[in-house]
């Protein structure tokens, strides 16, 4: 098994960043607080996104609503199969020979 991810608050993120920008490196927080340094460098790179000032990458809010919407396309394409095998069955049924009955 592998290792699970540690996850951490978006306060303490948060912290990381401001404490980066006052001067502070990724390895000096790294080791004082036990993240890695790359952690840190992510935080610092994705709070300078959401503030518009990144290499142009997703803010946390785009990225977000990416997920939503690739979700909701996942569902809708689920839903269209769905539908589409019912069409095709009920017209199968309704081309199916009729029951005769009995008219005496």
């Amino acid at each position: 098994m592998g290792k699970k991810a540690k996850r951490y608050t978006p306060e303490f993120r948060r912290q990381m960043v401001e404490l980066h920008r006052t001067g502070r490196s990724y390895a000096e927080l790294a080791q004082q607080f036990g993240v890695t340094s790359w952690s840190v460098r992510y935080w610092v790179k994705q709070a300078d996104r959401d503030r518009g000032k990144g290499d142009g990458g997703l803010a946390t809010a785009e990225r977000e609503e990416l997920t939503r919407l690739r979700r909701e396309s996942r569902k809708l394409l689920q839903e269209r199969e769905i539908l589409s095998k019912a069409a095709a069955w009920f017209a199968n049924e309704s081309t199916a020979t009729p029951k005769r009955s009995s008219d005496s």
